[in-house]
């Protein structure tokens, strides 16, 4: 677990955003941005996270959520990190598809040299900066930041086009990841 991790409120919500060592872009394929997906599922059904936001680029991952089982956000998260970390080192290992693989899997075992709480390969970067929500005007502000990533990047020209993350879900349609919670303006 990164000492990066300043969860100051165990039932808040956060907004956090973690990237790929090296800003590399593992995300150009589907295969990876789906066992992302797969995994924030699992933590929906059964670690208990509440997700009211999410997107997946093609480095990094924007997440708005709580933890509402009792459990602290920092292991939800951390759990979540370390699972699809090795899914995804795993998926790259094994895909015959992937012209990148000998480059990939060199630079997260160098990464993983540099840090003392790895082994092996290093795909996250340990900095985190979650920022706990705490006004429905800084809620909103954040899922328009998440929700308009791929737009400014030139992804879709709406948030709402964008597969991989909850733009669908906030615009009446059904996005990827069933449960997300739709924020509209609750009491804190």
């Amino acid at each position: 677990m990164s000492r990066n991790y300043k969860f100051h409120n165990s039932e808040g919500l956060y907004f956090v955003s973690f990237a790929v060592v090296g800003w590399l872009d593992v995300f150009t394929r589907n295969e990876y941005k789906d066992l992302v997906v797969e995994s924030l599922e699992f933590c929906q059904l059964k670690k208990g996270m509440e997700i009211h936001a999410w997107c997946i680029m093609t480095n990094h991952v924007h997440l708005i959520f709580r933890s509402i089982e009792n459990q602290k956000p920092e292991l939800l998260l951390g759990d979540f990190k370390r699972f699809t970390s090795r899914s995804i080192i795993k998926a790259i290992q094994e895909n015959p598809k992937e012209s990148r693989k000998e480059f990939l899997l060199d630079y997260f075992k160098k990464e993983a040299e540099k840090s003392s709480n790895t082994t092996n390969f290093q795909f996250w970067r340990h900095d985190n900066n979650p920022i706990e929500l705490w006004s429905n005007e800084v809620i909103q502000q954040k899922i328009d930041y998440v929700h308009n990533n791929p737009v400014e990047e030139g992804i879709v020209f709406r948030p709402e086009d964008y597969k991989y993350s909850s733009g669908p879900d906030y615009s009446g349609e059904k996005g990827m990841l069933d449960g997300v919670c739709v924020f509209q303006n609750f009491k804190l």
